[in-house]
This record gives C-alpha cells, structure tokens and sequence, in this order.
C-alpha cells in the first residue's frame, strides 16, 4: 500500500491539467471526470492551495440550479413550460437528468459533483466564481439544428434509447465517460458517428468556454478552471490562439438558426394539399371534393389522436388534438396540436407536488413516464405533434391518390 506523500495543495497537479498564460493572466485549466471521487478531492486540494483569485466551472446558471437545488423542478409551471413552446426541450432536460440519476446510483456519486463542489468552495472562500458554460438549452437547440430531419430522428430515439436503459455500464464506457463529456455520452453512439453532434456539444461548447475565460473581469490575475478532461485540449488551444472579440464570438455561438428546408417542403406539401382539393371541387363536382375533405380530416385526427392515445392521453385530450390537427392550414405558426393536447391535460390531470419531485425518479423507466402527471404531460405534446405530421403526409397522399388514381 503507498501513500500520497505529496505536500496539500499540490496533489491536484496529479491530475490532468493545462497552464495557459494571456493577457496578464494565468489560467489553469483542472480536466476533470463528471463520476469520479478524485476529482471531487483534487478540486478541493486545488482551492485549498490558496493559489487563484478566480474559479471557474463547466456550468452555466440552469445546470448548476439543477445540481444546487434537486427540487426546483417542483417550482416550474408546466402550463407556462409548454405554452411558450418549451415542451420538447424540457423532455430533454428531464431525460438528461434521469441519465444522470443512473450514473449516480451505479457510480456512488451524483455526475458533476466536482463541478458542484467548486462553487460552493468559491463562495465559502470568498473567491469569485464564474459560469462559463453555454446555456443547456442552446446546445440542445444548436445540436438539433445542425442535424437534417432523419439526424433528429436517429438523435431523438438514440436519447430515449440510451436513457430509459437500465443496463449498467461496462469498463469501456465507463473509460470513455470518464475522458469525455456528459452531454455527449448522454446521447449515446450516435454523438460518435455524426460530426454535426461532435461540434455542437463539444467544440462550439470549448470556444464558447474560451471565450468567456477571456472576460474575466479586470484584475483577475490567477484562474482556476474545473471542466471536463474532454474539453482539456480544445479549451487550451482556443484560449491561447482565438484573437476575435470575446463578446461577439459568444454571441454567434448562442444564436439557434432554425432550418427553413423541412418547413418550406411542408408548407409546399401542404399548399399542394389544398390545390388538389380545390381542384377536385372545380373538376369532379362536390361529391368528390367532400371526399378528399374526409380523407385530410380522417387521416390528421385520427392520427394525432391516436398519438395522444399512445401518450395516454385523458379522453378530452384526445378530442382536443382531433379537433386542431385537420386546422393546420388556418392554425397561428407554432400552435400545434400537441400544444392544444397538452394545455388539455394538464387542466385535466393537473401536476401534483409530488410528481414534480419524483419527476427524476420516474423518468427512468417507460412506465414512470406514463406514471408521473408531469412526464405523461409531455409525452402528450411531443407524440400529438408526432402523430399529426405524419397524418399530414398521409393524408396528402390519399388525396393525390384520390384524386389522380
């Protein structure tokens, strides 16, 4: 058995690290692994050493709420959540957290602890602290953005996948974990094989970071930096070698470009629709215009509402996504009927306090899913809206069919 005999304050050096010195200030870059108890010690043994005026960490202000406070999910108003359209991107915070919620139950510890632990040493020892991390949301947005319409597909099922696995890791990937980044390896292989997903969650994230070393405020002199070991060697280079403004480089990196080219072909689509419908009105009479009516109306309901169904969705959750998929061509942009399922069930089978704190939980399994007010909420918004882009198809298709068999 050997001891560390190496004087406090200095063990942290044992650890991967990187020294960047720029513009008058010294930044030491603390690689760390999201899982591991040495990291929690070496951040420790590190602050301890009285070396830094400033810490910083891989957090931005959403994540380190999640870490501080484990309930806060509790003070959310999941009406607000969904109207403003943030439905989808809460599912994929919650889905983020009961992955992590795994690795802490296999591991013994909660993943960013490290990061955790930095923060509160900050405050009790009067240092400052800084927050260099891209919001969540952005990376999630950007991720999505950079990926073509069959990307988010394999993406979103890879997510799911990985996440509602009960299966405990190997060595390798626990290897792998422990050099890599949490949000990576939160999507599974599929951050392995597409470049889109590498530079939205990894590099854009280690220039954005870099960037926001650089804004330290003036007379920062000695900086320590707890970030994930995978973002060691681009965090350092792109310290020492980006020249172009700070601020402006950040803002780049946080504007979310919506891709046009699926909503042009469904705009397309669905004015080919209505053309079609017209034209069979003017050629073959009324019988045959009220037919192709049907056809759209019968094949959008029924399956919009047979994916609130599959959501298990109240019986007027149900109606209500029936009743609003068929209007897609007068509905307001962004309304959509999962929107009007969701609003629905959560009137119906409003959110108790309970399911909002044993929201973590629960989505870790299929079932606590269907379970939990909150989760079942969620599902009705995202499968409704599922369900009813793929009946518009349908239906566009039975109305060509129609109208030109």
């Amino acid at each position: 058995m050997t001891q560390d005999t190496a004087p406090s304050g200095t063990r942290w050096q044992s650890q991967p690290h990187a020294i960047v010195e720029r513009d008058g200030v010294r930044y030491t870059l603390l690689g760390t692994a999201h899982v591991s108890r040495a990291s929690v010690e070496a951040v420790e043994d590190a602050v301890h050493s009285h070396a830094f005026d400033t810490i910083a960490v891989e957090l931005d202000a959403q994540r380190l709420q999640a870490l501080s406070d484990p309930d806060s999910l509790a003070k959310l108003n999941l009406v607000d959540v969904i109207r403003k359209g943030n439905g989808a991107l809460f599912a994929a915070n919650l889905a983020l957290g009961a992955y992590q919620r795994r690795l802490a139950e296999q591991f013994g510890i909660e993943p960013g602890a490290e990061l955790k632990r930095a923060v509160a040493l900050a405050h009790e020892n009067g240092l400052r602290m800084e927050l260099i991390d891209r919001n969540v949301g952005l990376t999630f947005r950007r991720a999505s953005g950079n990926l073509g319409f069959f990307g988010k597909m394999k993406l979103s099922a890879s997510l799911i996948l990985s996440l509602l696995s009960s299966e405990e890791m190997d060595e390798a990937e626990i290897e792998k974990l422990k050099q890599g980044d949490i949000l990576e390896s939160s999507f599974g292989e599929f951050a392995q094989s597409s470049p889109a997903l590498y530079e939205s969650v990894i590099a854009e994230r280690d220039r954005y970071m870099a960037a926001r070393l650089r804004e330290v405020p003036h007379g920062t002199k000695e900086v320590l930096a707890v970030v994930g070991a995978g973002h060691l060697a681009g965090l350092a280079r792109h310290l020492q070698e980006d020249n172009d403004d700070p601020a402006r480089l950040r803002a780049e990196l946080e504007v979310v470009r919506k891709s046009n080219t699926l909503r042009w072909i469904t705009t397309g689509f669905m004015a080919l629709i209505l053309v079609a419908i017209g034209w069979g009105y003017w050629k073959g009479g009324a019988d045959l215009g009220r037919e192709l009516v049907v056809q759209w109306v019968v094949f959008t309901a029924g399956l919009a509402a047979l994916g609130t169904l599959l959501a298990g969705g109240h019986p007027l959750s149900i109606l209500a996504s029936a009743i609003a998929a068929p209007l897609k061509p007068i509905r307001p942009p962004g309304v959509s009927p999962g929107l009007f399922s969701a609003l629905v069930e959560a009137h119906l089978r409003k959110p108790a306090y309970g399911d909002f704190l044993s929201l973590r939980d629960d989505a870790q399994t299929l079932k606590g899913w269907y379970r939990n007010r909150v989760s079942r909420t969620l599902l009705n918004f995202v499968l409704t809206n599922l369900g009813s882009s793929i009946g518009v198809w349908v239906a566009g298709i039975r109305v060509f069919g129609k109208l030109f068999g």
